[in-house]
């Protein structure tokens, strides 16, 4: 099969390896389509993530979906044909996260493109079984390829305690941004507003279901937050690492509201007005990847809660990979969301 690989920083080349086969517990699925991510791009350009560092080769992509053609001995509730999409982190099963159901903070997780996992933008993977969401008929392979970062969002607005009638604001209109809304939308919330800088984005967030936006970096950027009544906010779901728009939540926020910390910070830390935090008992939640939200997204794309397919900017051949990469990282305002077709 082929193989791409990071042969060093911001360079991609390929190789032949053999076909993996299943184990008894495993599928073999030949993808069709993997996501490009944020995190492939940090890895692209810097080679770590904090304490993940990368070593040569390296293949990225950790947002795949496909087609089952193989399936090991011990294999149950799955077949051959069946069209999937894989929640891409293998963890214990035994520690104490596993064990009370919290299973993304497993400290021994293996997960797709972490280093020193490596990645799936290649032809096949053999992957666990139960980590292999079959796809309803009207949900395309191209949408499974991104029910990943849609768990993101589910994830936030799972930890946000999100409910209808709620008024909510997500700052950034990058793909987690845009599916943090999608996911609040899809739990009923009708007041949905998204913040960015740039026009583009946010003309995006309308486009996919948002129900205004806001200029971050205009003038009455708060005053739009807190409403026309003065209210404020019920929920924040801040996206984009940046203090600036975390703080812009928190002065938006009502008195008990929650603010939901999903974007990572440049260089690990950022820093808060916490006399408000304080004053306004503000509850604080934080996301790490997600815990049982594939099948509640696969659902929400089934009955046409969230438009996966609007998301997506440009699709690019497996051979293009490194135009792809290179693309993502040169003009992030236009290219929202870049896919892989593999086969």
């Amino acid at each position: 099969m082929k193989v791409s690989q990071m042969v060093a920083l911001g360079k991609i080349g390929f190789t032949e390896k053999p076909i993996p086969t299943p184990r008894e517990d495993e599928a073999l699925v030949r993808l069709e389509y993997v996501g490009i991510c944020g995190s492939d791009l940090h890895y692209f350009t810097e080679g770590r993530i904090g304490d993940k560092v990368v070593e040569y080769p390296f293949t990225l992509g950790h947002e795949p979906a496909g087609t089952v053609v193989a399936v090991g001995e011990k294999v149950q509730g799955l077949a051959v044909g069946d069209r999937v999409a894989l929640e891409p982190g293998r963890t214990c099963g035994h520690c104490e996260y596993c064990r009370s159901g919290r299973y993304n903070l497993c400290p021994d997780v293996v997960f797709f493109a972490t280093p020193p996992v490596q990645g799936v933008f290649q032809e096949y993977v053999a992957h666990e079984a139960k980590l292999c969401f079959p796809l309803p008929e009207n949900v395309s392979t191209l949408e499974g390829a991104l029910i990943e970062p849609l768990a993101v969002g589910f994830q936030a607005a799972e930890q946000g305690g999100a409910v209808p009638g709620q008024r909510a604001a997500v700052t950034g209109a990058g793909c987690i941004g845009l599916v943090s809304m999608m996911a609040l939308r899809a739990r009923g919330l009708a007041d949905v507003l998204v913040t960015d800088v740039l026009q583009n984005r946010r003309q995006k967030a309308l486009e996919l279901g948002a129900s205004a936006v806001v200029d971050a970096g205009a003038p009455d950027a708060e005053a739009r937050l807190l409403g026309p009544d003065g209210r404020g906010l019920d929920l924040g779901i801040e996206t984009t690492g940046s203090a600036a728009a975390a703080g812009q939540l928190i002065r938006a926020l009502r008195k008990g509201g929650t603010l939901v910390l999903v974007g990572y910070p440049a260089g690990g830390e950022m820093t808060l007005p916490v006399s408000l935090l304080l004053d306004k008992e503000i509850s604080i939640q934080t996301v790490f990847r997600y815990r049982h939200q594939y099948p509640a997204a696969i659902e929400a794309v089934r009955d046409g809660k969230v438009d996966l397919k609007g998301l997506v900017t440009r699709v690019f051949a497996l051979d293009d990979l490194q135009e792809a990469l290179d693309a993502s990282c040169r003009d992030k305002a236009a290219l929202v969301k870049a896919v892989i077709k593999i086969s």
